[in-house]
């Protein structure tokens, strides 16, 4: 019998696929959803770079084992610059703005300015790719995404900081990143594809790392667990056993569609932030969570 990671998107009916899917998109996004609170509780006391490329290093030595147990193949010509761009999206980009932005930002502010990563996604997708959804998926990613933005700025105080931007700036490369891994993913396993990516990493990632710890090892002894369990979920869970779930995801539902899920991060960030943080969870984030769940539902049927 087929595994899951070798079964084509094709040879399931249409609607197991899409359900599977979107099952996949929802784990990934529970544990992306924890990548911000962990990376405050990192960057608290350890340095943003070697977090933000620590993280990677530490991912790709987990993905050079798991290709080499499991004896893949190099990936096809055609398929190295997507590769790439998956490595700065995700890889590269995403971590290393967040973790400078994490220095500054609560982790319940930068989660609502994540929230329009489904919308950046969807757009690569279509940018990027062949698919087309409906006006009225459109018109709930947009609801969707202003509902998250309004929700920043009213906790901003109207208005947006250096750090805002860099988060901004993050989810544009990581949207690049997932609908690219996304694309790659109906074509080899979407193990391969975050595997390659972080291997293509790599030797930029291992010099700066060696670079920017060996100055600062005496702090980094006295960081504490929390800092330290911080550090190791990024590395684990958010940079590598995370896409695991999410480009199969992407693979059977769809970039655009699957992706609307993260429209649920930024509240399951909140979640977590109250919970590892202890930052508070007030009635209006309860209150816009709620919306925004009920026009991901709504994206679903319109699709």
């Amino acid at each position: 019998m087929p595994s899951p990671a070798t079964t084509s998107p094709s040879s399931l009916p249409r609607l197991g696929a899409d359900r599977t899917g979107l099952l996949l998109g929802l784990i990934a996004v529970a544990l992306f959803s924890l990548t911000l609170p962990f990376t405050r509780l990192a960057v608290a006391e350890l340095d943003p770079t070697f977090v933000a490329l620590g993280r990677a290093l530490v991912a790709a030595c987990l993905a050079g084992l798991w290709l080499w147990q499991q004896r893949a193949p190099l990936p096809r010509r055609e398929q190295w610059l997507p590769l790439a761009l998956v490595s700065l999206g995700c890889v590269l980009g995403f971590p290393w703005l967040t973790s400078i932005a994490m220095r500054s930002l609560p982790a319940s502010h930068g989660a609502v300015l994540v929230g329009i990563l489904p919308l950046a996604t969807a757009v690569f997708a279509v940018l990027r790719g062949k698919e087309r959804p409906s006006p009225g998926f459109w018109l709930m990613a947009l609801l969707g995404t202003a509902l998250v933005v309004a929700f920043a700025l009213r906790q901003g105080g109207g208005s947006f900081h250096l750090a805002d931007w860099l988060i901004f700036a993050a989810v544009l490369l990581a949207a690049l990143g997932y609908a690219e891994g996304g694309r790659l993913a109906q074509a080899m396993p979407g193990q391969h594809v975050i595997s390659w990516a972080l291997l293509l990493a790599m030797p930029f990632v291992l010099p700066v790392v060696l670079w920017n710890a060996w100055p600062q090892r005496a702090l980094m002894a006295q960081a504490s667990g929390a800092a330290w369990l911080g550090f190791a979920y990024i590395s684990v869970f958010s940079m590598f056993i995370g896409f695991f779930f999410w480009y199969r995801g992407m693979a059977l539902g769809g970039v655009a569609r699957v992706g609307q899920t993260q429209l649920l991060q930024p509240f399951l960030t909140l979640l977590g932030a109250a919970v590892l943080l202890h930052e508070p969870l007030t009635g209006e984030s309860l209150l816009f969570a709620g919306a925004v769940i009920a026009v991901v539902a709504i994206g679903r049927k319109l699709k």
